[in-house]
C-alpha cells in the first residue's frame, strides 16, 4: 500500500493529500512531528535525505518532491483524471505546476513562514517586502490568465489548481486581497471537499 509521510501544516503535503482524496486512493498515513525533529531522524533521512515532507513509498519506490508525487499518482491512477487528455493540455498543466513553485512558492515561504511561526521582532522585513513584490506580480499574471475562466487549464480541476490552492490559501496571512478572477477561482478551489478536509489548523 502507498504510504504518505507528511505534516498537516505543510502546504506541499496538502497537495498530495488533496490528490489522494480526489482520486479516492487508499493510503497509510505517517504523520511526522516536525516540532520534535522526527523529520531529521536517521530512519526518515534514509528515505528523504532533505528531511522535508511529503514523502511517499510504494512497492520499493520512494518519492519526495510534491509535483513528482502528483504526476506519479496521475500516471498510476488516471481515473478520475486530474490532467486533460490532450498533449497540449498536459503541457499547460506541467507549465503551471512549475511556475507555481518557481514564481510563487519560493516567495510565499519567505512571507508566510515567519508570519505563522516566528515572532514579529525576528522578521526579515526587507526580504519579506521584496517577496511581496514578486507575489503580487505573479498574482497579477494569474488574474490575466483566469479572466473568463473557471480553472487554469481546460476548464477542469487539475493538478495545477491543486498546486496553487495550497499556497494561495495563505493570502489572508500575507494580507493580500486577490483581484476578482483570482478571488473567484480560489473560492471555487477552497470549497472543494478535498480542500476542506485538509485545511490546516493555522
Amino acid at each position: 500500500m502507498l504510504k504518505l509521510y507528511f505534516h498537516p501544516r505543510s502546504s506541499y503535503s496538502r497537495r498530495v493529500r488533496i490528490a489522494l482524496i480526489e482520486k479516492k486512493i487508499a493510503y497509510e498515513e505517517a504523520v511526522l512531528e516536525m516540532a520534535k525533529g522526527e523529520h531529521k531522524a536517521p530512519e526518515y533521512l534514509a528515505l528523504n535525505p532533505y528531511g522535508r515532507v511529503p514523502t511517499i513509498t510504494e512497492d520499493g519506490l520512494v518519492l519526495y518532491e510534491s509535483t513528482a508525487i502528483l504526476n506519479y499518482l496521475e500516471a498510476t491512477r488516471p481515473t478520475p483524471p486530474l490532467v486533460p487528455a490532450d498533449p497540449k493540455g498536459r503541457a499547460l498543466v506541467d507549465m503551471h505546476m512549475k511556475l507555481c513553485d518557481i514564481q510563487l512558492g519560493r516567495w510565499t515561504s519567505v512571507v508566510v513562514f515567519p508570519r505563522r511561526f516566528v515572532p514579529k521582532e525576528k522578521w526579515d522585513v526587507p526580504a519579506m517586502d521584496a517577496a511581496m513584490v514578486e507575489i503580487n506580480k505573479h498574482i497579477a499574471a494569474l488574474e490575466t490568465q483566469l479572466t473568463g475562466k473557471q480553472y487554469l487549464v481546460g476548464e477542469q480541476f487539475t493538478l495545477a489548481d491543486i498546486c496553487y490552492l495550497t499556497l494561495l490559501y495563505f493570502l489572508p496571512v500575507m494580507e493580500i486581497t486577490p483581484p476578482p478572477a483570482v478571488a473567484a477561482w480560489l473560492d471555487r478551489l477552497l470549497t472543494r471537499p478535498s480542500a476542506l478536509a485538509t485545511q490546516p489548523d493555522r
